[in-house]
This record gives C-alpha cells, structure tokens and sequence, in this order.
C-alpha cells in the first residue's frame, strides 16, 4: 500500500504483503493496521533473517527461528515482534558483548514465535522471542508478552499478565473441540452468525447440522 494510500481505516493483508521466506502465513485473512509505519516486515517484525539486505549480505551461522502466523489475526499498529537475529548477547556469561570471534557461541535461541488463529494483538504490544500466543488470545495495547498466552486469555501490562479467560473453562474446551479455523472457507462463512456470538451450543448445533448436510 502506498504511502498516501495510508488511513487507520485501511489494513495490510498479510498474505498479500510478507516476502520473508522466515514469515508462515496460514490463510488470507490475517491483517495488520500498518497506517502509522512503514508497514508489516519492514516495522513490526524485527531481527529475523530473510529480509532483502540479510538475503544479500550474509549467511546464516544457526537455523533461523520462524514467525508463524494463524488466520484470522489480527495485529495492531506499531506492534513489534522480536525474533531471534539478535540474541547474541549471553546473560550466564561475565560479559554481554558480542564479540563477532565468539558469535556462533553466544547466540542462543528462544526458538519459533508463534500468534494462534483468531489472535488480537494489541497497537504497541510486543511479542518477545519464542513466545506462543494461544487461539482467540487478546493482547492488550502497549503490552510485553514474556511468555505463553493461553488460548482464549486476556493479558496486559509489563510484564504481560493475565487480566482473565474469554469464556469459561467449559466453553474453551468445547470451542477448540470445534477447531473453527480449521473449517473450509464456505462452512465458516455459513456459519458465521453462529461464530459472531457466544452461545456454545447453538454453535455446536449449527457445526453438526452443516456437517450432516455436506457429509
């Protein structure tokens, strides 16, 4: 999207939009609000092989962790997710530095990072290396995931906390039992009144009854 083409209305469709070989996008719906940056790889996803001028100036010395993406995220403004491109810096050593003779030995990796479908994360949330955001997860603006998130959890704050669960118990284990995202477009889009509400039961009802027809 063109710069003048900018507006908090418009939003950058990440399977349209990311070229990182390191990025996995699942499906076509997963969206970023890049109005106020220079939009999706080149602001939000930082320290991860793969970009044009990595591409062209070096070759990696470990395996690169991976970025993995559900569908259905949604991903605020000025996010940042941290990769591991530059965790050279070791903590259980006297010195942090990362002398270029000792790099291959002091990087260490957090491993991949993973935002689950139907993810929310916040505008100036960051999401530290290695994490795993859980299905439905909520991250509130301005936060700093340190951890794993549970699907269908609200956290925030700094470090990120869990502010409380969507729904309860019961109805997550029935929910993911479901496994929505997983659904063929049309049967999601059929469905969608039933998945734009909160009644478990009607959804559950609607999900066999759609299979009883399509079987």
């Amino acid at each position: 999207m063109a710069q003048q083409d900018k507006h908090w209305s418009k939003m950058e469709l990440l399977h349209q939009a990311v070229r990182n070989p390191n990025i996995q996008v699942k499906g076509t719906h997963s969206y970023y609000s890049g109005a106020w940056d220079e939009g999706f790889e080149a602001s939000v996803v930082r320290y991860l092989y793969g970009d044009g001028y990595s591409l062209r100036t070096w070759q990696p010395q470990w395996p690169i962790d991976q970025l993995h993406i559900g569908d259905y995220v949604c991903i605020g403004a000025e996010a940042v997710i941290l990769m591991g491109g530059n965790h050279t810096h070791r903590a259980d050593w006297f010195s942090l530095y990362p002398f270029a003779d000792r790099i291959v030995e002091a990087y260490k990796s957090k491993g991949d990072t993973v935002i689950g479908d139907g993810a929310w994360i916040g505008m100036r949330a960051m999401i530290m290396p290695g994490v795993t955001i859980g299905e439905g997860a909520i991250v509130a603006a301005g936060s700093v995931v340190v951890q794993d998130v549970e699907p269908y959890a609200i956290v925030g704050g700094n470090p990120a906390g869990l502010i409380r669960h969507r729904f309860a118990p019961e109805v997550v284990s029935r929910l993911r039992a479901l496994d929505i995202y997983a659904w063929p477009e049309g049967k999601f889009e059929a469905l969608r009144d039933a998945v734009c509400a909160a009644d478990i039961e009607k959804l559950e009802a609607a999900s066999l009854a759609y299979d009883q027809r399509h079987g």
